[in-house]
């Protein structure tokens, strides 16, 4: 881009940014801590999962030392449903760190931020620029497929420069906030709505040829049953705990895997229980749900087991746990889903 085009690209984006950006609440705050955790939860999330999430989020953590003192439970509690639970205990060990090293606050350094679990150049881009003022970029999906196609290019390199020329000026959190807006609601993936964006006349990948040559790589589903076992005793249903560092790390759920095929379901939740004095006479199917995971799509047969005892195996993460008292626990929202069905009339 011609460096003449520049203060013309930013003044359009900023206009155009005043009048059709959309109402959202983390941008009518000024405070670094409710910013830092609506970035975090808009990675590979949409504005619409977001939204209740944030302001329930916010209202039982509503700074970085109630964060801190949180228990992990409490905030996975807080996340479930929202997905990628990575970055909610990310969340968590920053507001630690920042409280033991910053005395709570959010620092305004981009290595310091940096160092911070969880944040990236991304994150840290968007906290400085809006939170602070200061004139860094942030180049998340969205903002990278508008200046990739603004400036025809696929070079990183040339598009940081192009994000950072924009914000050498007055506002770049807006700039910012306008660059990631315009690639969320008219530069999709697509179908962009060219004849609508502020920038069409600068736009050097204006017609479709072009703009179909550079779109996002798009994710490849694959399809999975993952069987799940409601096991009841005396008003009870039985719980698991995931390990950390695995999908869906530290959640509670239901007994149940990923399987192969659906005539492996029955087997695979046996093999799960087997240290359980379940009566295989009570089993029945109750339905199946659809959930999906990253890439997965799947399909969940569930099935109801009646248990004569609640002693608990030695080995592995195990509990029982009244229905009423599981909004307590951070249950995995495909197991939620299954609770549901049972709870159905």
């Amino acid at each position: 881009m011609p460096a003449k085009d520049f203060a013309t690209v930013r003044r359009k984006l900023l206009n155009w940014y005043k009048h059709n950006h959309r109402n959202l609440p983390w941008r009518k705050t000024t405070d670094p801590y409710a910013i830092w955790v609506s970035e975090t939860m808009l990675q590979q999330t949409q504005v619409k999962t977001v939204l209740p999430y944030y302001e329930r989020f916010l209202s039982r953590f509503p700074t970085v030392e109630a964060l801190a003192r949180a228990p992990l439970d409490r905030v996975l509690q807080a996340w479930a449903g929202l997905g990628y639970y990575r970055r909610a205990e990310n969340l968590k060990t920053a507001a630690r760190q920042i409280v033991q090293e910053y005395g709570g606050k959010v620092p305004r350094d981009y290595r310091q931020l940096r160092a911070l679990s969880g944040i990236g150049d991304y994150t840290a881009g968007a906290l400085l620029s809006i939170a602070f003022g200061k004139n860094f970029p942030a180049i998340d999906g969205n903002v990278r497929r508008v200046l990739r196609r603004l400036d025809s290019t696929c070079s990183e390199t040339k598009i940081r420069a192009v994000a950072t020329k924009l914000v050498a000026g007055k506002r770049p959190g807006d700039v910012n906030q306008a660059l990631m807006e315009l690639g969320a609601t008219l530069c999709t993936p697509k179908t962009p709505d060219c004849t609508a964006c502020p920038l069409g006349h600068h736009c050097h990948s204006r017609s479709r040829a072009s703009i179909s040559a550079h779109h996002v790589r798009q994710i490849s589903f694959t399809d999975v049953f993952w069987p799940l076992g409601i096991v009841r005793s005396a008003g009870k249903i039985l719980l698991r705990r995931r390990s950390a560092g695995k999908l869906l790390a530290r959640l509670w759920e239901l007994p149940g895997q990923e399987i192969a095929s659906r005539g492996e379901a029955l087997r695979a939740l046996r093999r799960e229980l087997v240290d359980f004095s379940i009566d295989s006479r009570t089993r029945r199917s109750i339905g199946e749900i659809r959930h999906a995971i990253t890439y997965r799509r799947i399909r969940a047969p569930i099935y109801l087991f009646e248990c004569k005892s609640r002693t608990l195996p030695a080995r592995g993460v195990w509990r029982w746990v009244s229905l009423d008292d599981t909004e307590r626990y951070a249950i995995s929202a495909m197991s939620k889903k299954a609770l549901a069905l049972l709870a159905a009339p």
